[in-house]
C-alpha cells in the first residue's frame, strides 16, 4: 500500500524506502522479540545492524517495532500489515493535546521530528489529556486521514533524509476512546519505555559501526601512524560500547520488572559517546578526497551526526550524575 499523503516533492526520497520496507514487513523481517522479554540482545543485536545498513531506514524500523512493543505492553494488537511509528516530541514548546469533541475526543496542536511523516500507515501520538485528567496520554492514529497535516520544509538538511521526518500538524483529528493506550502517565512509567531508549542507542551504534566499516575501506595496508591511532582508539571504544549494551540486555532479561533507567541512561551515554567520536575522527581519518569522492561514506557521516543528537548532550550526563548521586545516598 503507497501512502497517498506523500508530497510530490518528498516522492524521489521516501518512495524506495518506503517499498522496502513494505516488503520487509510482508517478510517479517521487522518482527523482533520484545525488550525484557528474554532475548533483548537479539532485539538490539537487529536493530544495530539495521543501523550499521542505513541509519534513515533504521530509524524507521526502530520506530515500527518500538510502536510494536509498546503495544504489546499495553495488551493491544499492532495491525500486522500496517507500518507504525511512534510521535512524541515536544520540542521547543510544541506538543499534542487532547480535547472533547462530541462523543469522542479531538487531536490538536503541533508534533516536531515525526518520522515516517508520509511513510507509515499508524501513529503512537503522546498527547496532553483532556481536563480534568492530569498528564500525558498515547493515542493510537491512522495517519491518513483529514486534519492531520505534514508541515512542508520543516525538516532542511539531506542528513536523514530517507527517515521521512517533519512536523505534523494536528487539526482536529477525530480521537475515539478506545484508541487511548493506557492511563495518563502510563507511556512514561512503564518498564518498557527506558529499554526503548537502550533500542535507539543499538542504532547508535550500529551507525557509528557502518561509518567506520566506510572509513577502513579507503585505509590502504599503508595507513600512517596517525589514521591507525584514530582506528584503534575507535576500535576500543566501540568494544567497550558493544560490551555495555550486551550486559544492560541480560540485566533486563534477567530482571525485566526492576529499576533499569541509571543502567539503561549509562548505555545511552556510553554509546553516544563512542559515536561521537566516530563522528569527529573519521573526517581526520580519512581526510578530504574520500568525503568528496565516496557519497555513501558523506552521508553516513551527516546521518550519524544528527541521529545521536536524540541524545541530550550535557543535559542527559546531568540527569545521569544525578541519579547516580540519588543511589549512592540510598545505600
Amino acid at each position: 500500500m503507497v501512502n497517498a499523503r506523500r508530497r510530490d516533492d518528498h516522492l524521489g526520497d521516501v518512495a524506495p524506502v518506503e517499498g522496502e520496507l513494505r516488503g520487509l514487513l510482508s517478510a517479517g523481517e521487522l518482527e523482533l522479540p520484545f525488550p525484557g522479554g528474554g532475548r533483548t540482545a537479539e532485539r538490539w543485536s537487529g536493530l544495530a545492524g539495521w543501523g550499521r545498513r542505513d541509519v534513515g531506514l533504521a530509524r524507521l524500523v526502530e520506530g515500527h517495532t518500538d510502536a510494536v512493543a509498546i503495544l504489546a505492553e499495553a495488551a493491544r494488537q499492532a495491525h500486522s500489515e500496517e507500518l507504525y511509528g511512534v510521535w512524541a516530541s515536544r520540542s521547543g514548546g510544541t506538543g499534542a493535546r487532547l480535547v472533547p469533541s462530541g462523543d469522542g475526543l479531538a487531536l490538536h496542536g503541533t508534533v516536531r521530528f515525526c518520522s515516517g511523516a508520509h511513510t507509515i500507515d499508524r501513529a503512537l501520538v503522546v498527547a496532553d489529556a483532556p481536563e480534568p485528567a492530569d498528564g500525558r496520554v498515547l493515542v493510537e492514529i491512522a495517519v491518513d486521514q483529514p486534519g492531520l497535516v505534514p508541515e512542508p520544509d520543516t525538516w532542511a538538511t539531506a542528513a536523514m533524509a530517507t527517515a521521512d521526518t517533519v512536523d505534523v500538524r494536528f487539526d482536529s483529528v477525530p480521537v475515539s476512546l478506545d484508541a487511548l493506550i493506557g492511563p495518563a502517565g502510563w507511556y512514561t512509567t512503564r518498564p518498557g519505555f527506558a529499554a526503548g531508549g537502550g533500542g535507539v542507542a543499538a542504532v547508535w551504534w550500529g551507525g557509528a559501526a557502518g561509518l567506520l566499516d566506510r572509513a577502513i575501506a579507503h585505509l590502504r595496508s599503508s595507513a600512517d601512524p596517525h589514521q591507525l591511532a584514530h582506528l584503534g582508539e575507535l576500535h576500543a571504544l566501540m568494544e567497550a560500547a558493544s560490551a555495555l549494551l550486551l550486559r544492560t540486555a541480560d540485566a533486563l532479561d534477567a530482571a525485566p520488572g526492576a529499576d533499569h533507567n541509571c543502567s539503561l541512561a549509562a548505555v545511552r551515554c556510553a554509546v553516544e559517546r563512542a559515536a561521537r567520536e566516530v563522528v569527529e575522527r573519521v573526517p581526520r581519518m580519512v581526510g578530504a578526497a574520500a568525503l568528496s569522492r565516496d557519497g555513501d561514506l558523506a552521508q553516513a557521516l551527516a546521518d550519524l551526526s544528527l541521529y545521536i543528537r536524540q541524545h541530550h548532550g550535557e543535559r542527559d550526563h546531568a540527569a545521569l550524575g544525578a541519579s547516580v548521586l540519588a543511589m549512592r545516598a540510598a545505600r
